[in-house]
């Protein structure tokens, strides 16, 4: 064990970069905390999307890496923004005019529009918990609204207001003329209508913990800035809470980047230390546009999981955090196939290079011994070949080469194999487009007929490979261009996996008849 912890004390896999930082920041010491507080953030006023997945899977291998080179307690804590005030009703919500009359109170104040929970801040809690719960993750949810109700922030929001000029000072510079004029950075919630408000403040009393500020109706309130009587705007929020939780580690998206530093110094200025930070890019949609909730360009969760695996949406979000990448459904069968050749080659390697392999990461340290026989690339090509959603067909082809092989004792497979369906019913099938073959390619075809003639299901896919290249070659054909065509003329697609490999899995038989059908 000491062994491996120095080999992650020197991995160059980014999880344990950022445990190493971690490590740095608090001087290899135990917080006077008694843990270490990795904390992720969440907005409810919309469902749990990919970019909530991510942030938390990733701050889970960040944890994960540092409860291995150090024996310091963590905790993790996923904290929803449920006391905003409703400023803009979703679309998801049924009879929305009704729902005119609650904009700006806090969302857990607004009813709940489904009538499943007591307000809709509720339901959108329990919908996020549902969702960390559904994959595993190890967590504690905190409500905003009941950290403020029940004095979890006090002390902090306290020191907001004692350093209430010093605060102004970090924010009117990144405000516009005409908002810096009504800005302040607490919210009141408002003793007649119960609204968030964003109003000026007109006075403030250090000593009492209070603010003064006229509400809608004109009438000057007194109010409390603790117990819940009012909230932070959100930036200076992130800094309070960064000091009331004395948080570790914090991961957020690029678009939090230029406000890293102002939540860095509000923390600061209240006499709290800042988290080490990590940003990570945002995705792009298949045109290399930001991926918008507004534009719906993006690719939801469910959509991932209808065509790729849990555990491929967890290595393509492994990978390259820093660098944008494209979120879309042509990504899915090539990072279930990488993910796929992780798991093979991990129980081979190298210890140094088993902490980079990002199967150790995806599954905490324990990747599974089970990999998969036939690739992704593989079953979607068997899929377009028998044009079948029969999974009890696709198993007998797989027979070919896995001869034991079931649901049972392949789970992987049995799981992809669904997959893979799903993604031929609503990607393949609906563009097949077939070439039909020149003079020369049928000639060709004719002569891969003879060859593949003396062939038996046995013959290894190497061969099989080795006689339709060279009928290419004795074509003239250029070899890629061959292999292309090939796959036009057979299976209507531009591209695949390895041909020989294919027919083994296929067979031989059932690939002559296939291609006698093109060629007749």
């Amino acid at each position: 064990m000491q062994a491996l912890i120095e080999q992650a004390l020197k991995s160059n896999a980014w999880p344990f970069q950022e445990a190493r930082a971690i490590l740095k920041k608090i001087n290899h010491k135990v917080p006077k905390k008694g843990y270490v507080l990795f904390e992720t953030g969440y907005g409810p006023s919309g469902l749990p999307h990919i970019g909530t997945f991510g942030e938390a899977v990733r701050t889970t291998m960040v944890r994960k890496a540092f409860e291995l080179i150090s024996d310091i307690p963590t905790r993790l804590f996923c904290v929803s923004d449920d006391m905003d005030g409703m400023r803009k009703i979703p679309d998801t919500f049924p009879n929305k005019e009704a729902f005119l009359q609650y904009m700006d109170l806090p969302l857990t104040a607004v009813p709940d529009p489904f009538g499943t929970h007591e307000s809709y801040g509720a339901n959108m809690n329990a919908r996020m918990r549902a969702f960390l719960d559904k994959f595993g993750f190890e967590y504690e949810f905190l409500s905003s609204s009941e950290c403020y109700k029940r004095g979890d922030y006090n002390e902090a929001l306290l020191k907001v207001l004692d350093k209430y000029e010093d605060v102004m000072a970090i924010m009117l510079p990144t405000l516009g003329e005409e908002r810096q004029k009504s800005y302040s950075p607490f919210l009141p919630v408002d003793p007649e209508s119960g609204k968030v408000l964003q109003v000026a403040v007109l006075e403030i009393d250090k000593k009492q913990g209070t603010i003064t500020y006229k509400n809608p109706n004109g009438n000057l309130i007194t109010s409390e800035v603790t117990n819940g009587k009012c909230k932070l705007q959100w930036k200076p929020d992130f800094g309070m809470r960064w000091a009331a939780f004395d948080v570790d580690f914090e991961m957020y998206g690029k678009d939090h980047l230029a406000n890293g530093p102002i939540y860095t110094k509000i923390c600061q200025t209240i006499g709290g230390k800042p988290p080490h930070q990590m940003f990570y890019e945002l995705f792009l949609d298949d045109k290399g546009e930001k991926i918008s909730k507004s534009k719906g360009n993006g690719l939801s969760i469910d959509e991932w999981l209808r065509y790729g695996t849990q555990a491929s949406l967890s290595y393509f979000l492994f990978l390259s955090p820093q660098k944008a990448k494209r979120l879309f459904f042509d990504v899915i069968p090539k990072c279930v196939d990488e993910y796929l050749s992780f798991i093979k080659s991990y129980p081979t390697q190298e210890p140094d290079k088993q902490l980079e392999n990002p199967a150790f990461h995806i599954h905490e340290g324990k990747p599974p011994v089970a990999s998969s026989p036939v690739s992704y690339s593989m079953l979607l090509n068997l899929v377009n070949a028998c044009n079948t959603e029969d999974a009890n067909v696709l198993w007998g082809y797989i027979r070919h080469v896995a001869p034991e092989a079931t649901s049972e004792n392949c789970p992987m497979l049995a799981e992809m194999m669904n997959r893979a369906i799903n993604y031929y019913d609503d990607f393949i099938k609906p563009h097949k487009k077939y070439k039909e073959p020149s003079a020369e390619e049928r000639k060709a075809l004719h002569d891969l007929v003879t060859k593949f003639t003396g062939l038996t299901q046995q013959t290894p896919p190497e061969e099989i490979q080795n006689h339709v290249y060279n009928v290419g070659k004795e074509h003239g054909f250029e070899i890629k261009d061959w292999f292309t065509a090939l796959y036009q003329i057979l299976l209507g697609s531009s591209q695949g996996p390895r041909f020989g490999s294919f027919v083994a899995l296929y067979g031989v038989d059932e690939t002559i008849k296939l291609i006698n059908s093109r060629i007749a």
